[in-house]
């Protein structure tokens, strides 16, 4: 199956219109910190002892986002096969956006952009879905699966990554005081957010839902797992630079063997992050494979026919 070059361009036009949301709140927030755009990341990094000028409205998942979709728009333009990619960035942004409904409550203009975000999400998967078609030739590409060996390894990755990060939840449920762990989830009051940021536990259970199907995919082969690993990736990636620049900032990494036990996991957890992040999409992002042609029908063999003219007694 392919995708129309409507549905192409609607998609890429839907993840640019997502892009340039982003941007537009980074810009805010810029005038809401000390204008720095390096003030901006170390407070994404989760530095919060930078003074604001009122609430900030972007987390460190805003810049990965703005990667997934550029991404993502390019490759809806270039390649014909790219209803997967699509379906994937609609399905990410409808989970992560999806508690601003009532988290963003205090924010008019806030909750404003979540049901514009949720729309074009949805949006994505219907184009998706919508734009399919079969192929008009057998010289026309095809979705591509990954190769058995890169699958392998990235589904190891993703779901060792998956794995992590619930066990993580787990450690801070059984810590934090049941209210907490609540609002961790649903963004209560005990949970001071950036205003379009999702809870931290709900992003933690759409990261670990997200490595664990994509490492499962990744088993399977089918070709919505390339682009369902790359998003995964990417926000391993972003989680564990944030973590690493982090610990480097409060002089962590020299420390490290007089941390305390949860410090010293966590930053393994960032590093582990960076690399299975980065591995992943370096054994993704390489050449897929094409699926096996069908088998021509079977056919009963025919004696040959006879020349012209038949020789006596034929």
């Amino acid at each position: 199956m392919t995708v129309t070059r409507a549905a192409r361009l609607t998609g890429a036009a839907l993840c640019v219109a997502l892009a340039l949301i982003a941007v537009g709140w980074i810009l805010r927030d810029l005038a809401v910190t000390t204008g720095s755009p390096a003030d901006l990341a170390w407070y994404w990094a989760g530095d919060h002892r930078l003074p604001l000028r009122g609430r900030s409205a972007t987390s460190g998942l805003d810049p990965v986002l703005i990667v997934v979709y550029v991404t993502t728009a390019v490759a809806a333009l270039r390649s014909p096969v790219a209803a997967s990619a699509l379906a994937a960035t609609g399905a990410v942004t409808l989970a992560v956006r999806l508690p601003g409904l009532w988290a963003a409550a205090t924010g008019s203009a806030a909750l404003v952009t979540t049901l514009l975000e949720l729309a074009i999400g949805a949006a994505l998967l219907v184009t998706a879905a919508a734009g399919r078609r079969s192929a008009d030739s057998a010289y026309e590409p095809l979705p591509t699966r990954p190769r058995p060996g890169p699958a392998v390894a990235a589904g190891v990755l993703l779901l060792l990554s998956g794995l992590v990060w619930a066990a993580w939840e787990v450690h801070w449920a059984l810590e934090l005081p049941a209210e907490i762990t609540v609002d961790r989830f649903t963004g209560g009051r005990s949970v001071l957010a950036p205003l379009l940021a999702p809870p931290p536990g709900w992003l933690t259970a759409v990261l670990v839902l997200l490595a664990l199907t994509a490492g499962a995919s990744a088993f399977a082969r089918p070709p919505y797992a390339r682009p369902l690993g790359l998003v995964a990736g990417a926000l391993l990636c972003g989680w564990g630079v944030m973590g690493l620049a982090l610990a480097a900032r409060y002089e962590l990494l020299g420390r490290f063997p007089g941390l305390y036990g949860v410090e010293r996991l966590s930053l393994l957890t960032s590093l582990f992050d960076l690399l299975a992040g980065a591995a992943v999409l370096a054994v993704l992002a390489g050449r897929g494979e094409q699926p096996a042609a069908p088998a021509p029908p079977w056919t009963p063999a025919r004696p040959p026919a006879p020349p012209s003219p038949p020789p006596p007694g034929w």
